[in-house]
């Protein structure tokens, strides 16, 4: 039998090398808030002439928008968000008295570059964009305080059943938090964009993460109930084994698929498969090296801070 309870530390160690560096970035750059959270237009056009990259973003600068951000996209169309484009002026008469913006960088795109088709044109407002990172933010500590008195009400026939929820709540925490870093750094150095899609992504990696530890904590339960004599490092460790080949199975399953869809579902859904891709990843792990692992260390007082000062923790509880 593998010994995952004996080596929690070395777990732990593992998380902190993986979150940190992350959380780091987050601390110091935030992340790349895409036009949904920071208001601007995002276009998507489409030339008739072959087109480069550097040469579409010389034509929005001489257009008036230097900052302009440029991507080609895996149907080859050009994907650009700059801040929000003012539209067209008209005086009291209706008589137009100034071109709208899109307008003028869509002549200045058809001058340079030839025939111009614009695919798609898309504009929040700051305060729309405001509202959706309130909204999203409200959503994930609404869904965490759910969890953890679900989870709590689930095993209240076990001793000290909050303990079960606040260990769920905190890998629930440790896979938004390796999420969220990822893609602080993936801003920084890749100039990846979050959206809605992504809170979305978060939201249905909260929801995957917690199944999965409750799989493991049910599994913890059956077995405390069968051998309440065992101490609980035991029953943690086996059930630990029993519902480990489940896990892996079920997550490889969902790594291949969101693969799959990272390689060719297109550019629209990439940033939400690739934040799927690495929640399941986190998921998977947390449920198994992290959740477990604090709730027997937990239970053995090896989280107090005498123990984390060199203080001695007391006898391990038999049972759960």
């Amino acid at each position: 039998m593998i010994d995952f309870v004996g080596r929690r530390y070395f777990y732990i160690i593992l998380s902190l090398l993986i979150t940190v560096p992350g959380l780091v970035s987050l601390v110091l750059f935030g992340l790349r808030a895409g036009i949904e959270f920071t208001s601007g237009s995002l276009v998507t056009v489409r030339f008739e002439q072959p087109a480069e990259t550097a040469a579409v973003r010389e034509a929005l600068v001489a257009a008036g928008h230097p900052d302009a951000i440029v991507q080609r996209n895996g149907d080859g169309d050009f994907m650009f968000r700059t801040r929000v484009l003012a539209p067209e002026q008209r005086d009291s008469s209706g008589t137009l008295t100034a071109s709208g913006e899109r307008q003028r960088v869509v002549a200045t795109l058809e001058e340079r570059l030839g025939k111009t088709t614009v695919l798609s044109f898309d504009e929040v407002s700051p305060i729309v964009a405001q509202e959706i990172g309130q909204r999203a933010a409200i959503a994930v500590v609404v869904s965490s305080v759910f969890i953890l008195l679900y989870i709590s009400f689930a095993f209240r026939h076990l001793p000290k059943p909050f303990r079960y929820g606040a260990c769920a709540i905190f890998a629930l925490l440790h896979d938004v938090a390796v999420v969220l870093g990822a893609f602080s750094i993936l801003g920084v150095v890749a100039h990846v964009e979050i959206d809605s899609m992504f809170v979305t992504a978060v939201l249905t990696v909260i929801g995957f993460s917690v199944h999965d530890t409750i799989v493991v904590f049910d599994r913890i339960r059956e077995n405390g109930r069968r051998f309440p004599g065992r101490p609980l490092q035991t029953i943690v460790n086996e059930s630990l084994m029993q519902t480990l080949a489940r896990s892996l199975t079920t997550s490889l399953t969902l790594v291949f698929t969101l693969i799959a869809l990272l390689l060719f579902g297109g550019v629209t859904i990439h940033n939400f498969v690739l934040t799927m891709l690495i929640g399941v990843v986190s998921g998977t792990y947390s449920s198994i090296f992290v959740a477990s692992q604090l709730l027997v260390m937990w239970e053995q007082g090896e989280l107090s801070l005498g123990r984390l000062f060199g203080g001695k923790p007391r006898e391990e509880t038999a049972g759960v």
